[in-house]
C-alpha cells in the first residue's frame, strides 16, 4: 500500500467505534481525502492537535487502491489556528468554507485550490470580529473561481457585450454571471447587482480585500448561497453556510 505524504488541512471530523475517528482533510497532492485515525480517541499522544478542526501540516497516509477510507499514520501540525474556534463569527465561517470544499473538490491533485483555502483560513483567523463576513466571502469567491465556476461580472454572460459599470445589472447563477438587459429580458429571475456589488465581487476574485457594511454583507451571502447551490454536485443543502449566512447565534 503506497504511502502519501502531503500538505493537508483538516475539514471535519466524526467519531468511528469507540476509540478512533474519521478525518476529512484537503490537501495538496490529492484533493479530499478520507482517513481513519486508529486509537485517536483513546489517546492523543499519537496525533495532538492535529486532530482539531482547521490544522494544518504534513499528513501520513496509507493509502488503499480501490477504497474511500484511508489509515492516517501521522499528521505533523504546521498551524493549529485557534483563533477560528475562539470566536463563532469565524468558526461557522469557516465550517462554511470547509463545507464549500468538501462538496465541490475530489479526489484529484488541486493545489491551486488548496492554497487559497489555507490563506482564506489564514485571513479569517486573524481577523477582527466585524471583517470576517467579508473575508470568507471572498476566499468562498476565490475557490469558486479555482474550482471552474468564476462568474462573468465585466461583460454579459450570454452575449459577451461589454456592461456599463455603472448600471445595475441582472445577474443569472444558471447562466454563469452578469446579463445585459436584452439578455436579462429572455433570462428572467436572478438578483439585481448593483455597480458596487459588481466591484466587490470582482475584487474578491482577484484576491483583493472589501469592507462592508451589515446589510450589504448579508446581500452578498444570500447571493453567494445561490450561486453555489446550482454547482453543487447533488441537491442537499449548504447547512454550514446557512448557519453562517443567518447568524443567529
Amino acid at each position: 500500500m503506497p504511502l502519501l505524504q502531503t500538505d493537508a488541512v483538516v475539514l471535519h471530523v466524526a467519531t468511528y467505534l469507540e476509540s478512533s475517528l474519521i478525518l476529512r482533510l484537503a490537501t495538496r497532492e490529492a484533493g479530499v481525502q478520507s482517513v481513519v485515525a486508529r486509537g485517536a480517541r483513546s489517546s492523543r499522544k499519537r496525533f495532538g492537535n492535529a486532530l482539531d478542526l482547521f490544522a494544518e501540516g504534513q499528513a501520513q497516509i496509507q493509502t488503499k487502491p480501490g477504497r474511500d477510507l484511508h489509515a492516517l499514520n501521522g499528521f505533523d501540525v504546521t498551524r493549529a489556528r485557534p483563533a477560528i474556534g475562539a470566536d463563532l463569527g469565524r468558526f461557522t465561517a469557516a465550517s462554511g468554507m470547509a463545507e464549500c470544499v468538501l462538496r465541490l473538490v475530489h479526489e484529484e491533485a488541486a493545489p491551486s485550490v488548496y492554497d487559497t483555502l489555507v490563506r482564506g483560513f489564514d485571513r479569517l483567523a486573524g481577523a477582527p470580529p466585524e471583517e470576517t463576513i467579508g473575508v470568507a466571502l471572498g476566499a468562498l469567491w476565490q475557490l469558486v473561481g479555482e474550482v471552474g465556476f468564476r462568474p462573468v461580472i465585466d461583460r454579459c454572460a450570454e452575449c459577451h457585450g461589454a456592461l456599463d459599470p455603472s448600471a445595475d445589472v441582472r445577474f443569472l447563477g444558471a447562466v454563469g454571471g452578469a446579463l445585459c438587459v436584452p439578455c436579462a429580458r429572455l433570462a428572467p429571475g436572478g438578483r439585481l447587482l448593483p455597480p458596487a456589488a459588481r466591484v466587490a465581487i470582482t475584487r474578491w476574485l482577484d484576491g483583493e480585500s472589501v469592507t462592508l457594511e451589515p446589510v450589504e454583507a448579508r446581500a452578498h451571502q444570500r447571493l453567494l448561497r445561490e450561486f453555489l447551490a446550482l454547482h453543487v454536485p447533488d441537491n442537499r443543502p449548504l447547512k454550514a453556510f446557512q448557519v453562517w449566512e443567518q447568524g443567529r447565534w
